[in-house]
This record gives C-alpha cells, structure tokens and sequence, in this order.
C-alpha cells in the first residue's frame, strides 16, 4: 500500500523520499522502468550487508542491464561518525561530475566500518582519497570539517522523515513512474526484484 494507504498510486514526483531527486547521486539510467531509493548511513552495519548481498547484486544486474536506477541518499543517524563521513561524501559528490569516486568512498566506508569512529574518520578519508582518487582529498575534508554541504544532507534528512524512514537501510521503490513499496532493515534481493518486477 501507499504512503497513505491508497495502493501506491503516489507519483515518484510527488513522493517525499524523491524530494530533490535529479540532485542525488545514481547508478543506471534516469528513465529506467525502476527506480530504488536508499536511505543509507554510512556507519549503519545492516546497510553495510545491505550493500554486500543485495546492493551488490542490484547494481551487477539490474541497474547495469538498465532496468533500474539506484539512487542515494545519506542518512546519517545510527553512529556519531556517520556525520562527518556523510559530510565528506557531499563534498565529493559536488567535485566529481562522473559520481564513480562517491561510490568508491561509500563502498570504502563500509569495508572499514570496524575501524573508523569519530576522532579518525576525516583523516581516514583523506588517506583514501589521496591514494585512490585525483580528487583534492584536503579540500574534500576541509569542506566536511566545515559542514560546506549541510544543506544537502539536510536535504536528504528532510526527504527521509518527510517519508517516514525511521531506520537504515530504508527503500522507497517505485516502478513506471509510480511509488510500490517501501522496505526497511536487511532487504533481500529477491523482495526488491518481486517488487519491481526486475
């Protein structure tokens, strides 16, 4: 059901969670017949396996095939080093025109999520950046420091609880243009493709 509980006739337009959507980082086309929006924190464990297992399988096949767009959005709200991380993450995203260094910093958070906390997570950053990427890693980490783009993970927090996420990982799905569902937690594969119809 929607939303409202009116079945889901909610345009993506219209809908909350893609509030600012052209704005977001994604992967696969922008008229694909599905799109998935994830509300994710970058320190969260359930969106690091979320990301392993069906992330994973998401953007290998669909989303390559260009049957479905993968849209982002930071939602930093389970651990304390999750702000900044997602603060480094905009600065990124506003520097790299082609998104590929803002998937690579993600995907980088998640795999040390075990080393990373408050007082090492910018340096941490930065040590990355510099070693992988063209992409001023000091002036990345001095935009976050500053918080240079709270108003995009603002934007991100607002369309969030504007649609109800109250946990990460949480997706908003929607197919032909129109809101299906939304799922939240340890989301499989197989309920995200059943949804969408991939």
């Amino acid at each position: 059901a929607g939303a409202d509980g009116s079945g889901g006739a909610t345009p993506i337009n219209d809908y909350p969670a893609a509030t600012g959507l052209a704005d977001q980082p994604s992967l696969g086309p922008d008229d694909a017949s599905a799109t998935v929006i994830v509300f994710e924190d970058p320190s969260c464990p359930t969106c690091r396996n979320f990301e392993e297992n069906t992330g994973a399988r998401l953007k290998s096949g669909p989303v390559v095939d260009g049957a479905l767009r993968f849209v982002s959005r930071v939602y930093p709200i389970i651990y304390p080093w999750g702000k900044p991380a997602v603060q480094a993450l905009e600065a990124v995203y506003a520097r790299d025109g082609e998104d590929a260094v803002y998937w690579d910093l993600f995907d980088h958070y998640f795999a040390s999520q075990g080393q990373l906390n408050g007082d090492n997570v910018l340096d941490q950053t930065e040590s990355f950046l510099s070693a992988n990427t063209d992409l001023d890693a000091a002036g990345v980490v001095d935009d976050a420091r500053a918080g240079a783009y709270d108003d995009a993970v603002q934007a991100d927090l607002d369309a969030g609880e504007a649609a109800g996420a109250d946990r990460t990982p949480t997706l908003f799905m929607f197919r032909d243009g129109v809101y299906v569902t939304t799922a939240s937690g340890s989301v499989s594969y197989e309920t995200i493709s059943s949804a969408l119809q991939l």
